[in-house]
């Protein structure tokens, strides 16, 4: 089975993150594939670094995961930017030094195409 998963919270926010982080490693350990991990919404939070004493409680090892597994970690570069994350002028998001290493910009095109190539569609957070 292959799935395109969307996460919808930010750090502390909600416990959405940490649930699709928790689905993500069980499916890869049934054998599943992940086809691409879109953050949308407050959860492109997730892809600026954690940061202070609560950092590991509020983020989930997303690059760790990503690199042992070689799994697509996708920032929506519209809502890190309505968020004030990533400046409105910025020309090379993909590779902007505010993201955090692991994730890159991209827009609802990725997402899309996810959803295509993948069977099915699970986003988590509202």
């Amino acid at each position: 089975m292959k799935y395109a998963i969307q996460v919808h919270g930010g750090p502390g926010q909600t416990p959405s993150a940490h649930t699709a982080y928790q689905f993500i490693k069980a499916a890869l350990a049934e054998g599943h594939e992940i086809v691409r991990i879109f953050f949308y919404l407050d959860g492109v939070q997730q892809g600026f670094g954690p940061g202070g004493t609560d950092a590991p409680r509020l983020f989930p090892d997303w690059p760790g995961l990503a690199g042992a597994h070689g799994l697509d970690l996708v920032l929506c570069v519209s809502a890190a930017t309505r968020r004030g994350l990533l400046p409105p002028e910025e020309n090379d998001w993909p590779e902007s030094p505010a993201i955090a290493p692991g994730f890159r910009a991209g827009g609802l095109g990725q997402w899309m195409e996810a959803c295509l190539k993948a069977d099915r569609v699970v986003v988590f957070g509202g």
